[in-house]
């Protein structure tokens, strides 16, 4: 057996776990305490957290970071969580406290959106000692301040535009580490790690998508 040949193991309930595309494991990862992520699941479905292949979790949402989200979701993870605590309209004390309770749920790192203020990056990074990963919506993000306040990785998710501003971002910053999101082809993550992504994320499907083929197996055993 070749190196490069990888046993693998499944049980005989456990066959249908949601898989990263291989492409990913071209992009270098990224090193946090010691574990290498390349492939971060976009997701905050507990179901689809306990059966994936993914380095980690992205779990950010599109409402007000609530303490009980969070602990459900560490309570079923297997892999490292980076736990989104607002930066919208939650701001200030309230996402740092929220950054808080993360890191003592076990979360490895903390993300903050896009419009996110400096003075709130400095109040999570005074209550925390996990990294803070700060959402880029924009090429115009004022990137540099971000940092200084206590940044220490960036997010790209800007749609089709995403490689461009991954490539641009990698020019000014050689070695500062990105996550990108990579889009639903094979080509398309390709590109944001050519871009210069160190990780990518990867939107985890729908549990009516992931149940549409397995209720068709269904129909089928109905009609034999």
């Amino acid at each position: 057996m070749s190196a490069k040949q990888i046993p693998t193991i499944m049980s005989d309930l456990r066959q249908d776990i949601v898989q990263m595309p291989e492409v990913i494991k071209e992009c270098s990862g990224i090193r946090i305490y010691g574990r290498r992520i390349r492939s971060v699941l976009f997701t905050t479905d507990v179901s689809i957290i306990a059966n994936h292949n993914a380095d980690a979790i992205l779990a950010v949402y599109p409402f007000t970071p609530n303490p009980a989200i969070i602990k459900s979701i560490m309570l079923v993870a297997s892999v490292p969580v980076l736990a989104g605590v607002g930066g919208g309209l939650t701001t200030g004390m309230r996402s740092a406290n929220m950054s808080l309770l993360s890191e003592s749920e076990g979360a490895y790192a903390v993300v903050v959106n896009g419009p996110t203020d400096v003075e709130t990056i400095r109040a999570i990074n005074k209550m925390v000692d996990i990294p803070i990963i700060y959402t880029v919506v924009s090429e115009k993000s004022d990137l540099i301040s971000r940092m200084e306040a206590g940044v220490d990785i960036l997010n790209v998710s800007c749609g089709s535009d995403t490689p461009r501003v991954v490539e641009k971002i990698r020019k000014d910053f050689p070695t500062f580490p990105i996550i990108a999101t990579g889009g639903p082809t094979e080509e398309s993550i390709r590109r944001v790690i050519q871009a210069g992504a160190n990780a990518v994320s990867y939107t985890a499907p729908s549990n009516g998508e992931l149940f549409k083929s397995k209720m068709e197996k269904y129909r089928k055993y109905a009609k034999d």
